[in-house]
């Protein structure tokens, strides 16, 4: 009934009655029609990958680029095809972009060739090629109010601006042309690579740049002078005097869990981290990153939090924010990072968990157990919640004893949007994080530890878990001050084992750590091993260590996708006011989360092999894919009544767990698992018993 009068207010607004602007960024998007989002049509005409589209700002053309080396406008309305552009590139188009106030006459096109390409649509004719690149161009991006401008991302390590009024004549023997708005070579090394950048809708001068690492760059391009290449060729370890970007032009971004153990972290990882896709919301405040190798992260451009890490102020413990590796010595013990220690226990099996309803009308189902134990703290345990923040609290506690610690999280992100200053809230999704343990998890629950402490200074289990969560991370001097804090505050508990064997665990795998770390110096290597020249490559100037060490912390994550196979995948924000979130995965399927809750909506199967791309339509609710096949999917809400299930993925926890493990497997198990072979994996390491039971998945042909 609410979305049939949610339809007629819709309707009522086109036929020009009295609806709010308010109204329509309000329910474009709305959660009943989320609910029935379903397959409207293909768009059938390329004959290869299509790796970009892009809506114009009107909302009634799409163009698409693909492999085939056209692009198509398409008109979305009547799913037909407008024109056929063949734009003369030699290698697969990545990018495709409406020229903003030139009436969607003009289009512009970037490929693997290192070209950037200016199109007329009536014509079909190649106006303008400019071929300054000399590595893969990846992204364009274009500001809402500013026509006849054009900013593109390259493998060469370089940003350009095109201003299409003026003349230009590429030369790219001489490296003369003087559109280089940023060159990260000189800062971040001679192997950085530019995957995707944006601009700012609302704050045209705010660029975001996003690399082949963990970092994105957010840069105010007014302060950057455009230039040549053969203008600044001073190497990345010169001296303070030479060539640096100007102070305070630029702020970085990163998940605070990767940057500080980066160098020995990849060194680990079958996977490196590499920014396919960041995008503004609507607003302008808010910036995603789509993080290839790891999870979808939503900074805040405004509210600047920093890392944290923990630190002894005083003989009083607190997490603080850190730039940086806090410099503590505890009991004269000098360490350093490790490898991972401390075994956290996997997900269990969560059978029955159903998607809740986005409203949160629909409640969990699983199985209860009578003799099951609280996970929450003593201390905030009678604390007053809202009646629906305690009914989830204890549905997640009841999840949690039952080893469904996916579950836990979800019902715990829920009981959060209903009573955010809860300790014993925090400190139970912490819990859960440290148990479910996917990538990021950890250090999610350390921040939740914060935020509990910072609620309730003597919330025990919340001090505790910091401390565990440290060890996980392998930050062990500081992991090593919070447990002696832990034991000077709550003497009791010290003395239990738990309390002694996490001290014992973290100071034999910091020994351990620093026997390693003294071998790999001693070690002889020649100059010319590939693992030297790669780290000569690889050397940062000292204003990119220090902007890395300034960067800020995520506000919200969301898993479940997966992100390793392509350097395209896309995330963006879902209605008019950003609240859902979207991102394809290398299972084929499409992904949509609640921004408020960051819990998992609906997963619709969109690709025989890999969702690359999606794009929301400006003012509907209406949604354009597009992977490896040559097609272009549109969704949006069906009839109620009709079925959705063909697209539709129940097995939502299972989706998600397979992508966590396929993120975290060896290549070799994921080309068997492209190959079609039915394939094992066991759960994190360090799992319950009854967790380790190999998992027979089958795996999809691509």
């Amino acid at each position: 009934m609410e979305s049939h009068n949610i339809a007629l207010m819709i309707r009522n607004r086109e036929l020009k009655t009295n609806i709010t602007r308010g109204f329509q960024r309000r329910y474009q998007v709305h959660s009943p029609f989320v609910e029935r989002l379903g397959l409207e049509t293909e768009l059938e005409g390329h004959s290869g990958c299509v790796n970009c589209l892009e809506w114009n700002e009107a909302g009634n053309l799409l163009v698409s680029g693909s492999d085939d080396l056209n692009a198509i406008v398409w008109d979305p309305v009547h799913h037909r095809t407008k024109c056929v552009i063949k734009t003369g590139h030699s290698g697969n188009i990545f990018s495709v972009k409406f020229l903003p106030q030139t009436g969607d006459r003009i289009i512009a096109t970037a490929a693997a060739d290192a070209k950037v390409q200016i199109h007329t649509v009536e014509t079909k004719e190649t106006s303008q090629a400019y071929k300054c690149h000399i590595g893969r161009v990846k992204r364009l991006a274009t500001a809402p109010d500013t026509p006849y401008m054009l900013w593109s991302a390259s493998e060469d390590g370089t940003i350009r601006q095109f201003d299409l009024r003026q003349p230009h004549t590429c030369n790219t023997s001489s490296k003369n042309c003087k559109n280089v708005l940023i060159n990260l070579n000189i800062y971040v090394g001679a192997m950085a690579e530019a995957k995707c950048l944006a601009i700012n809708p609302l704050q045209p001068q705010l660029l975001a740049v996003g690399c082949n690492d963990p970092f994105v760059r957010l840069y105010d391009h007014r302060m950057l002078e455009s230039h040549s290449l053969s203008d600044k060729k001073k190497p990345c370890n010169s001296s303070p005097d030479d060539a640096k970007l100007p102070p305070g032009c630029v702020q970085y971004f990163a998940p605070g869990h990767l940057p500080p153990q980066l160098s020995k972290d990849l060194r680990r990882r079958f996977r490196a981290y590499v920014a396919t896709y960041v995008n503004f919301s609507p607003c302008g405040r808010e910036l995603i990153a789509n993080l290839g190798g790891e999870q979808i992260y939503l900074f805040d451009i405004k509210q600047h939090r920093k890392v944290l890490k923990y630190q002894v102020v005083n003989g009083i413990s607190s997490s603080l924010a850190s730039n940086g590796v806090v410099k503590t010595v505890v009991d004269n013990f000098s360490v350093s990072s490790s490898k991972n220690g401390f075994s956290a226990s996997a997900n269990g099996a969560a059978n029955g968990y159903h998607i809740p309803t986005l409203n949160g009308k629909r409640t969990v189902a699983e199985k209860r157990t009578s003799n099951s134990t609280h996970v929450s703290s003593h201390y905030n345990s009678s604390q007053e919640l809202p009646p629906r923040a305690l009914e989830l609290k204890a549905k997640g506690n009841d999840a949690f004893c039952q080893q469904q610690f996916w579950t836990a999280v979800n019902l715990y992100n829920e009981a959060i949007s209903y009573a955010a200053n809860s300790a014993v809230l925090y400190a139970n999704r912490a819990a859960a994080y440290i148990k479910r343990a996917w990538d990021g998890d950890i250090y999610a629950a350390l921040r939740d530890c914060h935020k509990a402490l910072k609620l309730d200074p003597n919330h025990t289990k919340a001090h505790f878990r910091q401390a565990r969560c440290l060890y996980e991370l392998r930050w062990f001097q500081e992991a090593l001050s919070c447990l002696n804090n832990f034991k000077v505050k709550f003497p009791e508990q010290a003395e239990g084992t738990a309390a002694k064997t996490l001290e014992k665990d973290i100071r034999a795998a910091a020994f351990a750590e620093t026997e390693d770390d003294d071998d790999e110096e001693t070690s002889p290597q020649s100059d010319t091993t590939p693992s030297r020249r790669r780290r000569r490559l690889s050397i940062v100037s000292d204003q990119e260590k220090e902007l890395r060490s300034q960067a800020l912390d995520y506000e919200q994550r969301f898993c479940g996708h997966c992100n390793t196979t392509t350097d395209i995948k896309e995330a963006n924000f879902f209605g008019s006011n950003g609240q859902y979130i979207v991102a394809g995965s290398d299972d084929g399927s499409f992904f949509m989360w609640d921004k408020e809750t960051t819990n998992l909506v609906r997963v619709l199967k969109g690709d025989d092999s890999i969702v690359n791309c999606l794009q929301p339509h400006p003012s509907m609710c209406l949604l354009a894919t597009s992977g490896i096949d040559p097609v272009i999917r549109l969704w949006s809400p069906r009839p109620q009544g009709e079925d959705t299930q063909d697209w539709l993925i129940d097995e939502v926890e299972a989706a998600a767990k397979a992508n966590q493990r396929r993120m975290n497997a060896d290549p070799l198990e994921v080309m068997l698992m492209n190959m079609g072979y039915r394939t094992r994996f066991t759960m994190a390491e360090g799992s319950d018993a009854e967790d380790e039971a190999e998992t027979p998945i089958q795996c999809r042909t691509s």
